[in-house]
């Protein structure tokens, strides 16, 4: 049975952190209350918008003939790229992204004209009457081919850590492998969708479901070719973003502002869901290649990997993704010769983008490859090869990019997870059941993580919030950070109440306003906590001042200042004398105080020097670990997780209940990444996985029987949100020990002597036909 949390959820009055507050949205949520874009009032005169997408995935476009789009019915308005009175370019950073496909068509799919009308269904169906003509050209359509031809979106990236070719050429044995690793849907519950609200002196409302509402006010304000200040973003909550509402929903957002100014009305644009799946990017799909040379222990003294992103046709978020990817096919190892070389290749499909773990799922299968390739070689368990790599001391604990590994916990946690899940009884049981099981095999793999924790763009990592504190006691706090479900919003507001020791349910956090916080970095890279935590307690700590001094001038007792100030359970307190906070609060206002403030913060100690390939990229690292048992039936290929055991590091826990839930929820999408979630395109470039028929995401019958997850509760070490550590990426990566354990199953059949060469997704299929070519195909291995 799945292991419940410990800790039950807290009915102290005070808002404190480090308990089990319920989600602030939870009752809306489970109720059908909680509104989302496309829940919200229609305001009046609302039209409805719906795009003519490309049929070919790369061609010139010879004509386009949208006379029957402008007779279908209940159309207002058609428009194509020449209508757009300023930018055309809605690239994040790189250019390569265009509002609308002008002259070329870059991928099948690409919204080429864009049409307006009275309701939903005339909308989209006059957007399929449009003649379009292309004189096709021959797509690249796989990363091979773009290695072949340098077609690369961006320029590659080295990092360089010793020397690999001298410590290769004298390791007593080597190993290299290909490893093919799939892309991932982001499945948001609630798909893309926009609405814009003309409003007057040429202003724009625009209500999105956007990770970036600040990027998406930039976009539009450029498209409509007007100054920031007229355009307004405000974005309540997503249903599900996981990075795919980082860039890619300002497209929609854009298209819905320019059709409302144009004609003077209100917009909604809501993609349905296989078009959804069609334009919009996914997770990277990678081609890694490695070499390693180590000795007869297992002990790696020379690594060379090679990352191939598959980027689609624009540089998108790719080049820091690939990066991300780069910084983790270490993941909690340590190579001490090592070449790290990343592609960003460009094909003919929709441009791939943010998905949680931005590349470093992709990187870090690598390292968990190469510990599975070793083991088989030199005849040892996985996991005493694993351990043996690990990061440690005396220079062990330098990365590729030159960052030093401080307050490793790996050690620990791999040690204590060995125990609380009987890993070593477990193997051997496992091991005398293949022995003597013809047809199901079972697999055990205990893999880690090492997840680094900052954006790699440098500039991105701040946050800005906004408090008010009113008369009656209560509080408003707006911030940067948006909300899509993984509890954001209930964690600024128990840092709010924590702060001025009064309820929760005093703290109201309001809707992400690009009028309220300005120019805010996305929600991503596990930063949301982070970052506009800390801005939110240094918004209380201004007011908390402010009060704090009244206070004390009030009292004027010898021997007492403001900073003895105590702010608790609903009182402030100052030696023997004590108030209400409600009481000070009014005192204060009376007195002329201030009690609204803003608060403000930048990450520390971050730096990279790309022309070098050395830095410290990242503030933190957050670690964890998992073990899966899996059972394969081997004339299928059909197989169960049957058991997970998880120990996390979440530094000083929030909100334990919110955290186990990211934890639980990150492993399963990890667990779909690498076993079902299989995306296929056609040999003419056009997604034929685009609805939920056809991609099988994990259900409910997919969930381990038992499902055991616990929190390694340590302070960080560094000078967080109270100590606590990012849990939003992290946790994705611990399914890494589900397709380990599906290798271990397949390779018993060689009594674990070699290792399965086995694709991620590891479908059904996949694990079929690697059972099949075993006895055929291993990797290259040289003593």
């Amino acid at each position: 049975m799945r292991k419940l949390i410990e800790q039950p959820f807290t009915n102290n009055p005070q808002g404190k952190v480090g308990k089990s507050h319920p989600h602030e949205s939870a009752i809306r949520q489970v109720s059908g209350q909680a509104r989302y874009v496309d829940d919200m009032p229609q305001p009046a005169n609302l039209q409805f918008a719906a795009i003519g997408t490309s049929p070919a995935a790369s061609g010139v476009i010879k004509s386009l003939d949208l006379t029957e789009v402008w007779a279908s019915s209940g159309v207002i308005d058609v428009i194509t790229v020449d209508d757009v009175p300023g930018h055309i370019d809605i690239a994040p950073v790189f250019d390569g992204d265009p509002i609308f496909a002008q002259n070329n068509v870059l991928f099948h799919g690409q919204a080429i004209f864009a049409v307006l009308a009275d309701t939903v269904q005339h909308a989209r169906q006059a957007a399929l009457k449009a003649k379009i003509e292309i004189a096709p050209t021959a797509p690249c359509l796989s990363i091979e081919v773009a290695k072949q031809q340098r077609n690369f979106v961006r320029p590659p990236h080295y990092m360089q850590q010793g020397d690999f070719a001298a410590a290769y050429k004298v390791s007593d044995f080597t190993a290299e492998n290909h490893l093919s690793i799939g892309g991932q849907e982001h499945m948001y519950l609630e798909g893309q969708v926009s609405m814009a609200i003309n409003e007057e002196e040429d202003r724009v409302l625009v209500y999105t479901s956007s990770q970036h509402p600040s990027e998406v006010q930039k976009l539009i304000a450029e498209v409509l070719n007007c100054k920031l200040h007229k355009v307004v973003v405000d974005m309540r909550r997503m249903g599900g973003g996981f990075g795919g509402k980082e860039t890619q929903a300002a497209q929609w957002a854009c298209i819905a502002a320019l059709l409302a100014k144009r004609n003077q009305c209100a917009v909604k644009l809501r993609l349905p869901r296989m078009q959804d799946m069609i334009a919009t990017g996914k997770r990277h799909p990678f081609e890694n290649y490695y070499k390693v040379g180590f000795d007869k222990d297992g002990l790696i003294n020379a690594a060379d990997i090679e990352i191939n992103g598959n980027c689609g046709h624009s540089p998108d978020l790719s080049d820091a993704i690939v990066d991300r990817a780069m910084f983790h096919c270490d993941n909690g190892y340590y190579f001490e010769n090592v070449n790290v070389a990343g592609h960003r290749c460009r094909t003919n499909q929709v441009s791939h983008t943010a998905y949680r773990g931005f590349g470093g799922p992709q990187g870090m299968i690598v390292a968990e490859a190469m510990m599975d390739a070793i083991a088989r070689s030199v005849n040892k368990d996985p996991l005493t090869v694993r351990k043996l790599n690990l990061y440690g001391e005396n220079q062990r604990n330098i990365t590729p990019y030159g960052m030093t590994v401080e307050h490793n916990l790996l050690e620990d946690i791999i040690s204590r997870l060995e125990d609380s899940s009987d890993y070593w009884a477990r193997r051997k049981t496992i091991g005398e059941f293949n022995k003597t099981s013809p047809i199901i095999k079972r697999g055990l793999s205990l893999t880690p993580v090492k997840f680094g924790i900052s954006f790699t763009a440098k500039h991105l990592n701040q946050a800005g919030a906004l408090l008010h504190v009113y008369t009656d006691g209560s509080m408003q706090i707006n911030h940067g950070g948006t909300e899509m479900g993984q509890g954001l919003h209930t964690k600024i507001g128990q840092i709010v109440a924590n702060e001025f020791g009064i309820s929760l349910h005093d703290v109201e956090v309001t809707s992400t306003r690009t009028d309220k916080v300005p120019n805010t970095s996305p929600t991503a890279a596990s930063s949301g906590t982070d970052l506009n935590g800390k801005a939110a307690q240094n918004a209380c700590i201004t007011i908390k001042q402010r009060l704090a001094e009244f206070y004390a001038a009030e009292i004027n007792a010898s021997g007492l200042t403001a900073q003895d100030v105590i702010f608790a359970n609903n009182k402030v307190m100052l030696g023997k004398h004590s108030i209400d906070f409600v009481e000070l609060v009014q005192n204060a206002y009376i007195g002329r105080v201030s009690l609204s403030s803003t608060g403000f913060y930048k990450t520390p100690k971050i730096h990279y020097d790309r022309s070098t390939g050395n830095g410290r990229p990242f503030f933190y690292f957050a670690y964890g670990a998992s073990v899966s048992e899996v059972a394969i039936d081997i004339l299928t290929g059909e197989y169960k997780v049957e058991r997970v055991d998880i120990l996390h590091d979440v530094g000083r826990s929030l909100n334990p209940a919110i955290d186990v839930g990211q934890i639980e929820g990150g492993f399963i999408q990890g667990m779909g990444w690498l076993t079902t979630e299989d995306l296929k395109w056609d040999d003419n470039g056009r997604l034929i996985s685009n609805n939920p028929a056809t991609y099988k995401i994990p259900a409910i019958g997919d969930t381990p029987k038992i499902f055991n997850v616990d929190l390694y509760q340590r302070d960080n070490d560094e000078d967080s949100i109270y100590h606590s550590k990012a849990v939003g990426e992290p946790p994705f990566m611990l399914a890494n020990s589900v397709w380990c354990a599906l290798k271990d199953a397949i390779s018993s059949l060689t009594d674990y002597k070699q290792d399965p060469q086995l694709p991620a997704p590891a479908t059904p299929e996949a694990v079929l036909k690697c059972i099949e070519s075993l006895c055929n195909t291993s990797i290259s291995v040289h003593n």
